[in-house]
This record gives C-alpha cells, structure tokens and sequence, in this order.
C-alpha cells in the first residue's frame, strides 16, 4: 500500500533523508521514531505528496506522488501536523473539524453527525464555539486529530500526537489508535515517546540523520540499548527493568512486570 524506495530529499544544499526504504501494509500501525531533527516531519510529508523525493520514489496506493496532487491523496491519507497552529486557521472548534467534511462534499447530516461524534469523542464537545487558537496546547493538538478523523481517511499519520495531552488524554488515543487498526486502516505514528507506543507494540522504524537503523517490533527494538543510545533515544522503563533483573523479553505491561519480578525473586 506504501512502498517508499531508496528516498533522498534535500531542503537547498541540507540533506535530511539519506536513501530511507521501507513498505506498510494495509491495517498496519507503524511507528516512526528518532530524535528531534532526524526526518520523522519530512518523511511523513513524503507519504502524503506535501514534499517529493529529490531521488528515489514514493508510492501510496500504487500511485507515483510525483504524478498526482496533494488533493487527490489527502481524502486517503490524513496527516495531523506537529505544529497545531499550522494546521488551525477557522472561526470556531466545529468550523475547523467539519471544514474539510464540506469540502469532500459529505451530505449536511453527515457533516453535523461526524461533526458531533468527534467533539464527544476528543472531549472537545464544550469547546466547539470557541476560536481554535484560543485553547491550550493539549486542546489544540486534540483539534487537530479530530479534525482529521472526522473524515476517516484510510491512512492515518500522527506528527507527535502526545504532545501536551495528559494521561487520560493519551489512554484515549491509544484506545481510537487500537479501533482504527481493527477496522483495517492504516496508522503512522511520528514521535520519540516509546513509553506512549508501549502498550501498542507497533511495528518501529527508528530513523537518524535520514537513515534507517533499525526496523522491527517496539519491544525487540527496545532491547537494543547501543542502537536506542546511538539514535538519543530513551528505553521505556519496562525495557530496562527487563535487562536490569535479566529477562530474557520484556514484560508487556505493569501486571505482567510484577508477575515476573515476583518469579525473579523466587528463583
């Protein structure tokens, strides 16, 4: 479905992607995960036709990006921006969310239901007469997931979505992350926050200076401390409990870890 093939890409003289390959199947969630400045931004911009490679292809659909316009693949493919303010621009929470809805010409009734059903399900339905760029951080990157899932695109990709969101606000993007896969569609996750990707165990990609180092599951990856060290990268907690008490695979949840610790001290 997504088929990025030795991809180069430059901003004028300044090399950001360094020959990145790499395919995503239909219904897979995939996280994207490096330091600040690595090319999470860029490739994700890549995926949707925003930018184009300097060399190297990108196929989204078996559709060259190079030979079609943002238009035509934005209806398929979704991108949540790392920025809210660049993504935020209308009067009201509603008018933002439901913009898009008119303009891929959904019905009135469709319109005001999707509408509706995202407000409650972001817990954004208190805020909707209220102007995009007066709400906090947290509310803004919440719009602008919305936003986006008002009109269910196929693909789904996320540019640092935990940004600002709390707890329970990350329990939640978890849960409609979990839902999307389940109905077949495809999720791209961009971030450094592997204890958020945890509990997901997506399939990870860890890139760094525009290459890709390591490709497997979050928790095999996680096991890798010389390569999460050489790409400034963190090991979520359950991975390092894991090496410290020397299992031999990390447990996949607080239960689980106390049930091995338990297991450890009484061998």
């Amino acid at each position: 479905m997504i088929e990025v093939d030795d991809v180069y890409f430059s901003y004028d003289n300044y090399s950001v992607l360094n020959g990145i390959s790499f395919k995503v199947k239909m219904g897979e969630v995939l996280a994207i995960v490096g330091p600040n400045g690595s090319g999470k931004t860029t490739l994700l911009k890549h995926l949707n036709g925003i930018l184009k490679p300097t060399m190297g292809s990108v196929k989204v659909f078996d559709i060259d990006t190079r030979a079609t316009k943002i238009s035509e693949l934005s209806r398929r493919v979704g991108l949540v921006m790392q920025n809210s303010d660049h993504q935020l621009f209308a009067r009201s929470v509603s008018d933002e969310i439901n913009f898009a809805l008119k303009n891929f010409r959904f019905s009135k009734s469709e319109i005001d239901a999707r509408t509706r059903k995202v407000l409650n399900e972001f817990g954004l339905y208190d805020l909707k007469d209220r102007p995009p760029l007066s709400l906090s951080g947290g509310e803004k990157k919440r719009l602008c997931i919305a936003a986006v899932m008002a009109w269910e695109p196929e693909i789904v990709m996320l540019d640092e979505p935990t940004v600002g969101q709390d707890a329970v606000n990350k329990k939640n993007l978890k849960e409609i992350i979990g839902q999307l896969s389940k109905n077949g569609r495809t999720v791209i996750i961009s971030t450094h926050d592997l204890e958020f990707l945890w509990s997901i165990n997506p399939r990870t990609i860890i890139i760094y200076h525009g290459k890709v180092l390591m490709d497997g599951s979050l928790r095999s990856i996680s096991l890798n401390y010389d390569t999460l060290a050489s790409a400034n990268l963190i090991a979520p907690q359950l991975a390092s409990l894991a090496s410290g008490i020397g299992l031999s695979e990390p447990p996949a949840d607080e239960a689980q870890a106390v049930e091995m610790i338990k297991q450890w001290q009484k061998a």
